[in-house]
This record gives C-alpha cells, structure tokens and sequence, in this order.
C-alpha cells in the first residue's frame, strides 16, 4: 500500500478570476468555476467557501484555489493564505482510501477518519457532481498535504480539456525548501508510503512517475533560478513536462518567463506565487 502518484497542487490565492487571467494567459486551459462542496457534522453536504478553477493535465492538474464566498467556511485557506500567496496543496493519488487510513493509523499517524469533499462539474451531458476521498496529514507544517482517491475521474480528466495553448501534459514534480529537509522527508515519506532517496541539498520521494523534491533553500533556489523564499516550510514551484520542448510557452510568456538549462521558467510573480518550470 502507498501512494501511486503524484496528482495535483492546489495554488491558492485571494482573488480565483485574478489567478484565473494569471494562468490563461500563461496558456492553460481551465475547468469553469466550481464551488466545493463538503458534509456538515449532520451528514448533510453543504456548499463551503471555495472555489475553483483547474488546469487538467494528462497526468495530474493545477487546482487554482480561492475563496468565493466569505460567508462560509474557508476550509483553512484563510490560514495558509496570511503566510502567502502560492502553493498550499499537494496531493498524491491513492487506490484504496479505506487500506491507506489503515496504513497511516497503524503507523501511528493521528488521522481522524475520511474527508469527502465534492463539486460541480460540467460536462456535454450537463452538470455532474465529482466527488472525492481525502486522508490529509495532520501533522504537515508545509501546508495541505493529503492522499486522495478520486471516485468519479472521468469526470474531471474529460478529453476536450486536456489540450492547452502551452501544450503542457504533465504535473511531474513539486519543489519543497525546508529549513531540514531529513526531518521532513521522513515524514512525507510515511504519508505516501516511500522511503526517501538522497540527493544533492535534499531528499526526494518518487511517487508513480511523479516526484517530491524536498531541498534546502539554497538546493531549492538551484533547480529554480531566481526564487524568492518569504518563508519556511515553503512548496516553491512545480515541474511541468511539455510535448514540445517548452518551445509554445517560451512563446506564449515571452519576456514574462526566461530560458534556463532545463526548460522555460516562469517565475512566482506571474503566476500567482507559485514558479513554474516547463520542461
């Protein structure tokens, strides 16, 4: 039992059509906008304060995440968004969420139980609901990090959303700067099931064909030329496999962006706090 891949990142921001303009103009196609929508202590499923907008990928997606009606409750967004604006969710695919809380409690971690999560989605049939089982780590300074078993996936991986301008096709790593990157490399590794392999500056845990890199600062600012660090723990940016080279984003961000060995990167300040490396 262990997590079998690396599934999304949520980049929250406090302002979705903002973050929204940020992300198709960077040449991402998104899904409509969607209210969560969650089970009250009564069992009842009520809509939450967030919302959202995603970049579906042939393996994984962005989840451009704000909240849209103050009124309700933020789900501790408002939380992560008071140390910045950026990547707060890192989610890692999971087979068997029943098996997974098994493993994680026999392990000692302190999980209550199952967190379902659903939201509206539109399709060619019409709106659809998606649904979602969740096994978040208490214990996670670095922000939202949780297993996650999608019930309904052919609801969100639907073929006419899957093609963008970018021609982006992959969500392949996330970058963590830590100020002790064993420390948490053996916890993360415990929540997905991984033991850590070392690296320069860091650790880094292979989840399907997806990968956690989990560095210090100055290894984090290695694999991503120029990044500021306004604090720590901080998930710094995420790899972002192309089917050309990087060359339609090159063109796309222009002078937004820069050419670095690896690919195009594009940095926090035009995309919503999060840097992107397209490779």
């Amino acid at each position: 039992m262990a997590a079998t891949s690396l599934d999304h990142v949520g980049i929250a921001g406090r302002d979705l059509g903002r973050l929204a303009s940020a992300y198709e103009s960077l040449g991402f196609r998104l899904t409509p906008r969607a209210q969560h929508q969650a089970p009250g202590p009564d069992g009842v499923v009520r809509p939450i304060g967030t919302g959202n907008r995603c970049a579906m990928l042939r393996r994984g997606y962005l989840e451009l995440i704000a909240v849209i009606d103050p009124a309700l409750p933020s789900n501790t967004l408002d939380r992560f968004l008071a140390r910045y604006e950026g990547i707060h969710i890192v989610a890692f695919g999971i087979d068997d969420a029943e098996a997974e809380l098994a493993r994680l409690r026999a392990g000692g971690a302190a999980i209550g139980g199952i967190a379902w999560l659903e939201r509206p989605v539109e399709t060619p049939e019409g709106v659809r609901t998606a649904r979602f089982a969740r096994l978040p780590s208490p214990e996670a300074p670095e922000g939202r990090m949780q297993l996650i078993r999608h019930l309904t996936p052919e609801l969100l991986w639907q073929p006419h959303l899957l093609e963008h301008p970018n021609r982006a096709v992959s969500l392949d790593e996330v970058i963590l700067a830590v100020s002790d990157p064993a420390e948490a490399a053996g916890r993360l590794g415990r929540l997905v099931g991984q033991d850590p392999v070392p690296v320069e500056d860091g650790f880094v845990l292979a989840v399907g064909s997806g990968r956690l890199a989990i560095h210090t600062v100055e290894g984090a600012r290695r694999r991503l030329e120029g990044l500021a660090v306004p604090c720590l723990p901080f998930i710094a940016g995420v790899v972002i496999g192309t089917d050309d080279g990087a060359q339609a984003i090159a063109a796309i961000a222009g002078a937004r962006g820069r050419r670095v060995a690896s690919g195009f990167l594009v940095p926090a300040s035009e995309a919503g706090g999060a840097t992107l490396l397209f490779t």
